[in-house]
């Protein structure tokens, strides 16, 4: 996702971590360690990113989109949304959601059987169409912020609001299998949206046991690997996290950990000191949570190996795994 809009204000100066901000996923996971080992003897070819630090500066700030809501450059490059359209390159126009709606299928019985998951696909494949309405601001409760960002993309044209919902779709199937029942803040089915604070009040309407935010971030070239945001201890204006700050943590360690496990990635190398994990208090989608809740930021868009991943079936169904054998992990205690 972009770190330009209503939710991806660039960070200010990072803060060395302490103890507890500083885990590394590898310690959360033991399982984690191994894979991510394998991943760095054989290099590319397991899909991960380079280790060392490296520069975030770019021609704009960290993560921001290439292109401004509404822009014509944005417009053109908006494709098809698509159910799971594994090796299928990515169509010129956008024709609406490819599956069926499945938030009301009946669950399954299954280890998650009463448990309820919200899944919050980044923003929409029509944001662009919609600058006004999305640049309108909203409370995220301790500013204002416009309520959505058109997201970024790949430098060839895959949207993320076209990647956020294919890894959402492939993840409620996974959940369901389990039992769960999902539901989600959109599912292609609205023209633009919804805002980050409506988004946050669907999780918490639903008194949800978990939350999650998929996105795929717009850094700068050489930045690679994913990362997950967890809530900042906030007891300010309409925002109060004290509650939820423990037990995203625990969610946001389980999917960052099982995450490295079945994609490969490697965690951030431009973002979370090489754990994996950033605490953030500028997300309206967490500051207005009441229920646990993380984003996940896939891989960089921007940075060609990372977008090799991103564009791939296979890679967006492991994505997929990885993200729901977290969730169950945390569900399950």
């Amino acid at each position: 996702m972009s770190y330009v809009g209503p939710d991806f204000d660039p960070p200010g100066p990072r803060r060395s971590r302490r103890g507890p901000m500083t885990v590394a996923v590898a310690a959360l996971v033991p399982g984690a360690l191994v894979g991510w080992l394998v991943w760095q003897a054989v290099g590319d070819s397991g899909g991960g990113g380079s280790t060392s630090a490296t520069s975030t500066t770019s021609s704009g700030a960290p993560g921001a989109s290439s292109a401004a809501p509404g822009s014509a450059s944005a417009a053109a490059r908006t494709p098809a949304a698509s159910g799971t359209d594994d090796g299928k390159p990515p169509s010129s126009t956008f024709s609406g959601p490819a599956t069926p709606a499945a938030s009301d299928l009946p669950a399954a019985a299954g280890p998650l059987k009463g448990k309820v998951v919200v899944i919050d696909p980044g923003h929409n494949p029509g944001n662009f169409q919609h600058s006004a309405d999305i640049n309108r601001k909203v409370n995220i409760g301790t500013n204002w912020k416009e309520c959505d960002t058109t997201g970024t993309s790949t430098n060839a044209g895959y949207t993320e609001a076209r990647f956020t919902l294919d890894v959402a779709r492939r993840l409620r199937t996974l959940l369901q299998q389990e039992g769960a029942t999902v539901k989600f803040t959109q599912d292609g089915d609205r023209s633009w949206g919804p805002c980050v604070d409506e988004r946050a009040r669907i999780g918490n309407d639903a008194h949800a046991d978990a939350v999650v935010s998929i996105h795929a971030d717009g850094s700068a070239a050489g930045n690679r690997g994913f990362h997950v945001i967890l809530p900042a201890s906030l007891h300010s204006g309409g925002a109060d996290t004290r509650a939820i700050v423990a037990p995203s943590r625990d969610l946001g360690e389980r999917i960052a950990g099982n995450f490295v496990r079945d994609t490969g990635s490697a965690p951030s190398n431009y973002i979370g000191g090489g754990t994996g994990l950033d605490v953030r208090s500028d997300l309206g989608g967490l500051n207005l949570s009441t229920v646990p809740k993380v984003f996940i930021e896939c891989g960089n868009m921007r940075d060609s190996k990372d977008a090799a991943l991103l564009t791939s079936g296979a890679w967006r169904q492991k994505a997929a795994r990885g993200i729901s054998e977290g969730i169950v992990s945390f569900l399950r205690g």
